[in-house]
């Protein structure tokens, strides 16, 4: 682990690059470029909760080390239209609206719908592969990559300081289905410019070889549909263009409709529909609501909730909880890949979906999803092309970016000029060398309903421990100079699968207690409630081996 300590204020002429997101973890990517004063950030999005955190939402980077700063940024670029990239940009702007906005046509689109739900207009700068823009002391160059959504771009960096390419999520599929590659030529020409930061796709560094194009996965989806006598619901996604392309497509030469379900997956469609990035056949869509008419052997809903989401249209499915009922004669097909810290939640929903008496296929049992990140044969040839001097692993958790790291160093880069940071790393670049520079303490920020920040750590143990443990009130009256009780106590206990008699042993006990201390000159409202909370906590924790949440009430009278 890096050591803690605040970097130093920053010269002049040197860039500071500091991770808010992304870095250890699959989402919430944010990397804040600093020079001369002037703040350039490259994404800004969510990271999605785990089976830990309960009721959280959504998960924030943490803007601490740039709240303060904010009429210095002068842009956010958004590589691509993920939610890992783009979610959190309603809370940067909530801060300050008029941040600019830079990126590709779809990307911006996105956000700007989403952007709609929280009442803010934004200021946009639309961008193309091969354009250059100056913000502030950042000449920005964008390069088309292939991504598992389209218009997704690379941006170039160069500053006095030296010049730093950052990838956002790309892989290297040759044959895309849109025909749009990853620019290898604008690569080798950055890489004859010379390249100081390479700041790098990690997620799949440690996955051996090349990704499998996306063009396999289309007849695999015709097949598995043109073979199933009843419906077919398609979870993936709500963003990924491509693979719902594939689903129309197949519904075409199946002779079914297409119904979108989830509200995410209804918003996305229609705007990739409206700009021409997703090509929908006469007559093949049909509104949900109008799909009960169809028969099973006619219609493909094409869902959210390939991650096992709870609120989400597959395990609301999987849960009897939704109006489209699945049977024997239907296929659910998981066409997406596992966001790690996701398994158990998407392998309840499969077996939900089996003991329903669907056909579950998944990328597990069929070739129904290709990753949009680059393998590790993919990373070999890009650093190869690049050369770059110094390598920053980004966006993947510790182990891909040690996979990444040494990559690097197998094609010739210095294990020196490799590094693996955290979130909050500080590193400094002058004259195209990098130093760590310090270490911001770095933190989760949660989104709790209307709540941001607001939920912390202490907050989510006490939720673990309702969850797990139980939950037991003491309600006591006593006399406060004697310890004497009054009226109680009465224990109150859920969660607990014993019966309520148990308790009847520790009455005596906390009576006892309350009258020790009392004895011992022990005063006040809050101390008899501490006396009455371990008492019980001593007693759960021999007695019944629990750790419940224990909410002593002690009324003096």
């Amino acid at each position: 682990m890096t050591t803690i300590s605040e970097p130093a204020k920053l010269k002049p002429g040197t860039l500071r690059i500091i991770p808010l997101g992304g870095i250890g973890e699959v989402g919430r990517n944010m990397t804040v470029f600093e020079i001369d004063g002037k703040l350039l950030i490259v994404d800004c999005g969510v990271l999605f909760p785990e089976e830990h955190q309960p009721g959280v939402d959504l998960i924030l980077p943490d803007f601490t080390p740039i709240r303060d700063r904010l009429d210095d940024i002068v842009a956010v670029v958004l590589t691509h239209g993920h939610e890992d990239h783009i979610g959190a940009v309603p809370y940067l702007l909530k801060l300050k609206a008029d941040i600019p906005l830079v990126g590709s046509q779809l990307t911006l689109a996105l956000v700007e719908a989403k952007l709609k739900e929280h009442r803010i207009k934004p200021f946009t700068l639309t961008v193309k592969e091969g354009d250059v823009e100056q913000l502030g002391p950042f000449e920005t160059e964008f390069v088309a990559v292939n991504h598992s959504i389209p218009d997704a771009l690379a941006v170039m960096i160069r500053t006095d300081a030296g010049t730093a390419l950052a990838t956002g999520d790309f892989k290297m599929d040759q044959l895309p289905l849109d025909g749009r590659i990853t620019d290898l030529r604008a690569f080798a020409k950055f890489g004859e410019e010379g390249i100081d930061a390479f700041l790098v796709d990690s997620t799949n560094a440690d996955v051996p070889g090349f990704g499998m194009p996306e063009r396999e996965i289309g007849p695999v989806l015709e097949q598995v549909i043109a073979k199933t006598p009843g419906k077919v619901v398609v979870a993936s996604f709500s963003s990924h263009v491509h693979r719902v392309q594939q689903v129309l497509d197949a519904a075409v030469a199946s002779g079914r409709r297409v119904a979108f379900v989830g509200r995410s997956m209804v918003r996305n469609m229609t705007i990739a529909s409206k700009l021409g990035y997703l090509q929908v056949p006469d007559g093949i869509l049909i509104d949900q609501k109008k799909a009960d008419g169809i028969p099973d052997d006619k219609i493909i809903y094409m869902s959210t909730g390939s991650q096992g989401e709870p609120m989400a249209v597959l395990s609301r499915i999987a849960n009897l909880e939704h109006k489209i009922e699945i049977g024997e004669d239907d296929t659910v097909i998981l066409a997406s890949s596992l966001i790690p810290g996701n398994e158990n939640a998407v392998f309840r929903v499969i077996n939900g979906l089996m003991k329903l008496g669907a056909n579950v296929v998944h990328k597990g049992n069929a070739k129904v999803h290709t990753s949009g990140h680059a393998s590790a044969g993919e990373l070999l040839y890009c650093y190869n092309i690049l050369k770059p001097n110094n390598v920053i692993p980004v966006h993947g958790e510790y182990r891909h970016l040690q996979a990444n790291a040494k990559l690097a160093v197998q094609t010739g880069i210095p294990v020196d000029n490799t590094f693996v940071g955290e979130n909050g790393t500080v590193w400094d670049m002058t004259d195209g060398d990098i130093r760590v520079a310090g270490q911001h303490a770095i933190g989760f920020v949660y989104v709790d309903g209307t709540t941001v920040g607001e939920v912390d750590e202490s907050d989510l143990k006490d939720r673990r421990t309702l969850a797990e443990e139980g939950f037991i009130s003491i309600f006591v009256a006593l006399e406060p100079n004697s310890g004497k009780i009054v009226v109680g106590p009465e224990i109150h206990a859920r969660g607990f699968a014993e019966d309520d008699k148990i308790f009847e042993t520790i009455k005596p006990k906390i009576v006892a207690a309350l009258k020790e201390a009392a004895e011992n000159g022990v005063r006040g409202q809050h101390n008899y409630s501490q006396v009455v909370r371990r008492t019980v906590g001593r007693w759960m924790g021999t007695r019944v081996r629990r750790r419940p949440m224990i909410v002593p009430m002690v009324l003096e009278v």
